[in-house]
């Protein structure tokens, strides 16, 4: 692809690098900007700087934040001895969108993968023992929603042998979920049902 600019083709690439984003589209986008207004481009510039220098993460649940703990986690709405755990904030955002689920979060940053280099000790699941431990609301369940994947399914695993040592209720959401499909991109009706009618969580 040829540019009349290396300002326009710079620009083309960064955008570019965005997921679901290829060059063509990239390059719209380029050219829409050129014709908005200077302050909307420098609106949208702000805004990306912001986003990268002040997002925080919750302490408590690790969510992203606009502050130390999240809007969720400070609700006097939200069940405080309900759990959900979840891979990342995608995952947080799905399932509220069904408004099915009043209880809290924990985002585990990811699940485990030998084959991507990713153990329990990387993501947040010491942090959810913790959280549990020292919890002034006592915990009463625990939700897995992981998508139901291999990695999701080992992550779930060893989640819930760290968790014997609790007099705690396990629970997953229920298969209507596809297998080997990504909770994120579950319709909110299957994944409402699911967290709905979610069963105890068995490892043996």
């Amino acid at each position: 692809m040829n540019f009349p600019s290396k300002l326009i083709e710079d620009a083309v690439n960064e955008i570019s690098r965005l997921p679901g984003i290829g060059k063509k589209t990239a390059l719209r986008l380029v050219l829409h900007l050129l014709k908005e207004d200077t302050s909307s481009s420098m609106q949208l510039a702000e805004a990306i700087v912001k986003l990268r220098t002040e997002i925080k993460y919750c302490a408590k649940c690790h969510n992203i934040s606009d502050a130390e703990i999240c809007q969720i986690c400070t609700s006097p709405r939200r069940q405080q001895q309900l759990i959900c755990v979840v891979e990342d904030t995608r995952d947080v955002l799905a399932i509220e969108n069904t408004a099915q689920y009043q209880g809290l979060y924990h985002v585990l940053g990811g699940v485990i993968s030998p084959v991507r280099g990713i153990g329990p000790s990387e993501l947040k699941i010491e942090q959810l023992i913790e959280r549990i431990k020292t919890a002034e609301t006592p915990v009463e369940e625990i939700i897995l929603a992981l998508s139901p994947t291999m990695e999701g399914d080992t992550t779930a695993f060893f989640v819930t042998k760290k968790l014997k040592e609790f007099n705690i209720k396990v629970s997953t959401i229920a298969r209507g979920i596809p297998i080997g499909g990504e909770l994120e991109y579950t319709d909110e009706i299957t994944l409402g049902r699911s967290i709905l009618t979610r069963t105890h969580y068995q490892t043996d």
